[in-house]
């Protein structure tokens, strides 16, 4: 059973992409970005209370599913959705659904999947992925940060959608049931940026949006006198390691938010959207400064060592940077 008519394409963010990729196979033609801005994709939020393996949680990202779940919504296709509470009924569903011809997105852990090298794997229940066939007793799976499709075998897909853990992914599975024959990308494309812009700016708690850079980045200026060298370093890693491996991060996400705003300024014919198009691109670039030398700062390279002040203050321009720049996407005249 195989879905033969369905095309792979490499993409930068794991639920984007699969969201791009579902699309495209039910006959809309639509790029990663596009898919991103409209499903609301970009998000900050820092919360010391909560811990991840010992370390504050950061996210760069919305919630997981939230992209693809807008992303249908505000295009009117329809979805199927659906949990499991075993293996074996999530792999029988999964199998009917290939069975009529569908390829089906879901929910796994990036550890239990045997594809993955070894160094790329570890404990994240969110990664997005899709079935398209089985053959020879193998699952046939486009995963949208490869290359190239693969296979899997069936006790190590049911492996890494019942992982345990925070989010639990349940066998989360979905596909798509219906396709509108005529799209309103205006009005999507309206409804992704200003609900981007709320989620930046108007969380009226610290630790979500704009505001929740500027506390991370009061907090990383008192690491040195708060934690020990190797804990302070351990926070650090931890916001590297969310910001450039897990679901592309920081300066990934302004590059593809940057590239929606611009394929919705030609679209819509927008001078504006062009222009905060560039500025984000140079955004993307100054959290990709910050990533620089806080890796080199977590690994203790002496060369251009930056301090933690130092360090500190490139993350506040991020954030002065993003919150003058959303602000006036937000006064935009539709």
């Amino acid at each position: 059973m195989s879905t033969t008519s369905y095309q792979h394409y490499q993409h930068a963010h794991c639920e984007s992409g699969v969201t791009a990729n579902l699309l495209r196979h039910a006959g809309i033609s639509i790029s990663e970005p596009m898919a991103f801005g409209i499903g609301a994709g970009i998000f900050f939020a820092h919360l010391p209370f909560v811990k991840v393996s010992g370390t504050p949680g950061t996210t760069f990202r919305t919630w997981p599913g939230a992209i693809f779940k807008r992303t249908t919504q505000r295009l009117g296709v329809e979805m199927h959705t659906q949990r499991f509470r075993t293996p074996e009924r999530a792999n029988q569903a999964l199998d009917d659904v290939l069975a009529s011809g569908k390829p089906a997105g879901m929910l796994s852990s990036v550890y239990y999947l045997p594809y993955l090298p070894e160094a790329f794997r570890f404990h994240f229940n969110a990664h997005n992925l899709v079935v398209y066939g089985k053959q020879k007793g193998q699952y046939l799976v486009s995963d949208p940060i490869l290359e190239d499709v693969t296979t899997i075998l069936p006790q190590d897909l049911a492996k890494a959608r019942f992982a345990k853990g925070t989010p639990e992914p349940r066998g989360f599975m979905y596909y798509v049931k219906s396709a509108p024959q005529q799209i309103d990308y205006t009005r999507a494309i309206q409804a992704g940026i200003k609900q981007t812009c709320f989620f930046m700016l108007s969380p009226p708690l610290p630790w979500f949006g704009n505001k929740a850079i500027f506390l991370l980045a009061k907090q990383i200026k008192k690491y040195p006198q708060k934690l020990t060298p190797r804990k302070a370093s351990l926070y650090l890693g931890n916001v590297i390691r969310m910001q450039e491996e897990i679901g592309t991060g920081g300066a990934g996400f302004r590059f593809l938010y940057a590239a929606f705003l611009q394929e919705a300024g030609v679209l819509l014919q927008r001078d504006d959207l062009l222009g905060f198009s560039a500025e984000l691109t140079k955004i993307g670039d100054d959290w990709r400064n910050f990533a620089y030398h806080a890796a080199r700062l977590m690994k203790d390279r002496k060369s251009d060592l930056v301090s933690y002040d130092e360090l500190s203050d490139l993350l506040r321009i991020c954030g002065e940077k993003e919150r003058d720049l959303f602000t006036r996407v937000q006064k935009i005249k539709w």
